[in-house]
């Protein structure tokens, strides 16, 4: 694929939706079942221009994927994307090397961009970051959306850092919220070089600041819904925006911090929806554990109420 960083950037935004990996009751990758629910998300309207699919990221699990089935889902995707809908992959927390190595295997099997992690494991500091991100720029042939991961020791990414990034060519875009100290609206002078997306349940506030998209618990599980609220921030309608937003984000930030505050991982509220709508991506891998019977009833009497049309 012939590198263009402007044809590249224009895809990146709208409701981006970090999808599930399907797995059977042994844990083993349903490949089927991924390919299935990619075209079920297309038809639910995540498609070009509104959306992208991101794939094996964190609430993906692809931290808990061997690098078999890593590639594997990620191909997958692609081909049951059939063009409809940009495709992203995720590289988590690994060194410059296995970076590049990784983003070379996405890039042959198809996707449009990666969501790449600062190296936490190298404790990195903020000038071994910037050449994190210059050697992966520099070395590969597609987009980068960096992941600020600063709730997690060494993943702190700041503003000044990133606008030492401006001339690093692959790097499209940031998943933003902002580190301890710093205020949301910093980084937003660097809207016309990067897409900043909101990654803090604040999609008004950054579609106001310039921003160009939003991620989100839930989008998976109904599309319709988050199209909605993009739709709604594309025409200016921030108010409404707003007040819908709130009506379902708030109890569902609530719940999902009762709920991992007795079991960890990023991927048990997102399945439990899917099932809930009536399409099951299978059990989280252990240790995680799926939500309790009480804890599911309590989710579909939200989603109920919400008007979503549960299973």
């Amino acid at each position: 694929m012939t590198w263009n960083r402007n044809k590249v950037q224009k895809q990146v935004g709208g409701a981006i939706s970090t999808i599930p990996t399907a797995f059977t009751k042994n844990y083993k990758v349903d490949y089927q079942q991924m390919y299935d629910a990619t075209q079920v998300w297309i038809e639910s309207g995540l498609v070009a221009g509104k959306s992208v699919i991101k794939a094996v990221a964190a609430m993906g699990e692809g931290p808990q994927l061997t690098e078999t089935e890593w590639i594997t889902v990620i191909e997958t995707v692609v081909k049951a994307s059939k063009n409809k809908v940009p495709i992203m992959a995720a590289i988590h927390y690994k060194d410059t090397i296995r970076t590049i190595e990784d983003a070379k295997k996405a890039t042959d099997v198809g996707i449009l961009a990666l969501q790449i992690s600062p190296p936490v494991f190298n404790q990195p500091t903020q000038d071994d970051i910037l050449r994190y991100f210059e050697a992966v720029s520099n070395n590969i042939n597609t987009g980068i959306l960096i992941y600020n991961t600063h709730w997690l020791t060494h993943g702190a990414i700041y503003p000044d850092t990133f606008r030492k990034m401006r001339d690093f060519e692959k790097i499209i875009g940031i998943k933003w919220s902002p580190p301890q100290g710093v205020k949301y609206e910093e980084i937003f002078d660097l809207s016309n070089v990067f897409n900043i997306v909101d990654n803090s349940n604040q999609p008004v506030r950054c579609h106001q600041l310039g921003g160009k998209g939003f991620l989100s618990d839930g989008i998976a599980a109904y599309p319709k819904y988050f199209i909605g609220i993009w739709d709604m921030l594309e025409q200016g309608l921030y108010d409404q925006a707003q007040v819908e937003w709130n009506r379902v984000m708030l109890p569902l930030v609530e719940f999902y911090g009762k709920v991992t505050s007795k079991n960890g991982g990023d991927g048990q509220v997102e399945k439990a929806m899917s099932e809930i709508m009536g399409l099951p991506m299978g059990p989280p891998r252990p240790p995680s554990l799926p939500l309790t019977k009480d804890d599911m009833a309590e989710l579909k009497s939200l989603m109920t109420n919400w008007g979503w049309p549960v299973a």
